[in-house]
């Protein structure tokens, strides 16, 4: 018993790691959506948001969750007040980053 306690992890459970922290990281993206959208009145909050979500790639699309043109787009709804225009965006973006992670390698194209 205690020589499996000091073991190294093998190949499995270091797979088995990676998809762990590859799942609270989509998790954790999914609730930074709902967080800016929630927080719309909250410019600078919202772009903060923004920003760390294009620091998270999506393999699928070979593109960051959110790209720079939908957090400007945002931001200038935001900055014209329009609040609707920015929830929709944000909405949009959320969808195909949902999208993706359900269907996998290749999902884009099968839109």
């Amino acid at each position: 018993m205690a020589d499996e306690a000091g073991a190294r992890p093998g190949p499995e459970d270091e797979r088995h790691r990676r998809g762990l922290k590859f799942r609270r990281r989509e998790d954790y993206a999914v609730e930074l959506f709902k967080e800016a959208e929630a927080d719309l009145g909250n410019v600078q909050r919202v772009d903060r948001i923004l920003l760390e979500l294009g620091r998270f790639y999506n393999p699928y699309l070979d593109a960051p969750i959110v790209d720079l043109a939908t957090r400007r787009a945002v931001m200038e709804a935001l900055t014209r007040g329009d609040q609707a225009t920015a929830r929709q965006l944000l909405r949009e973006r959320l969808d195909r980053y949902a999208s993706t992670e359900r269907r996998g390698p290749g999902a884009e194209g099968a839109d």
